[in-house]
């Protein structure tokens, strides 16, 4: 079935309203609470020159899938199909304003909201998200994969950067258009750092914008021009320093500390920190420089 660029993306944003309104988009409280707000969506073409230098060394690796070769894996009858046959679909899931607040108090674990979206946000809102529409994509007749629900996605080691994945959410919201990478390695995203992201590689054309930056540190005021920094203070095991993010650190935290504590606290299987996305001036939108910094600024033009 043949359906116009703009209507398919248009199908695809009503459908996830509509996800949204449903009773998976609930905290699990003892009140009715959603556990993310409205969704910023954005495309990036499946043949963008980011997917290859996304497998480069000195990005990601190797092992890091381009759309072509996921979408292979769940089709693998497309065999002769071109990468520009393909458009990653991206959104954003915001954490609402009470669980920004929340985690902004907490100094060593997360608060309960923060989990609760941590955890039934992934299982029930992302994952939902990628398999609802997938399959009213399918109904139309259009093929399409998440990435993140191929059985082949997994960890790798990254030469330059540590532990990776062949699929990374957050860069495909950076390929689409949506956010820049913080000192934190969060995104800072319009709607903010505190937020959610999931992807769909979808065999149509769908509408690609031209990306609002032209560098992957540029919405940071860190590398603006050193004015803030805030996340490194928040980070209670200081996994975030001047130079980045420590990602043993912050793992064996998250692992060894707050994964006990969220199911000792609320019966939650599973983990979340969140500290560095809240109590900063990212959390909720990109931030404006604040002052002239008396130091010198970071340069973010070229190799940081």
């Amino acid at each position: 079935m043949s359906l116009e660029v703009d209507a398919l993306f248009g199908f695809l944003r009503e459908k996830t309203a509509e996800f949204l309104q449903s009773p998976a988009n609930d905290m699990e409280l003892p009140a009715p609470e959603a556990l993310f707000g409205t969704p910023l969506l954005g495309v990036a073409a499946g043949d963008d020159p980011l997917w290859l230098l996304y497998q480069e060394e000195e990005c990601i690796g190797q092992f890091h899938w381009t759309p072509l070769q996921a979408f292979q894996l769940a089709f693998p009858h497309a065999r002769g199909m071109a990468s520009g046959e393909l458009s990653v679909f991206v959104w954003i899931l915001p954490q609402t304003a009470a669980a920004k607040r929340d985690n902004r108090r907490e100094k060593t674990y997360p608060s309960e909201r923060w989990a609760r979206s941590r955890i039934l946000g992934e299982s029930k809102v992302n994952d939902g998200l990628r398999i609802v529409l997938t399959a009213e994509l399918a109904k139309k007749g259009v093929q399409a994969v998440a990435p993140m629900l191929l059985p082949q996605w997994g960890r790798h080691m990254s030469e330059r950067y540590g532990f990776a994945s062949n699929w990374s959410e957050r860069h495909a919201a950076y390929a689409a258009g949506l956010g820049t990478f913080g000192l934190c390695d969060g995104l800072i995203t319009p709607v903010g750092k505190a937020m959610r992201v999931g992807s769909l590689i979808i065999r149509h054309a769908l509408p690609v914008r031209e990306r609002p930056y032209t560098h992957y540190r540029e919405y940071c005021l860190y590398f603006q021009d050193g004015s803030c920094g805030i996340c490194i203070k928040r980070c209670p095991v200081g996994s975030v320093c001047a130079e980045g993010r420590d990602k043993q650190q912050c793992r064996s935290h998250i692992q060894e500390c707050c994964t006990p504590y969220v199911e000792q606290s609320w019966n939650l299987k599973g983990y979340g920190c969140g500290l560095c996305q809240t109590g900063v001036p990212c959390a909720s939108g990109i931030p404006r420089r604040r002052r002239a910094h008396a130091g010198h600024p970071v340069r973010i033009d070229g190799a940081t």
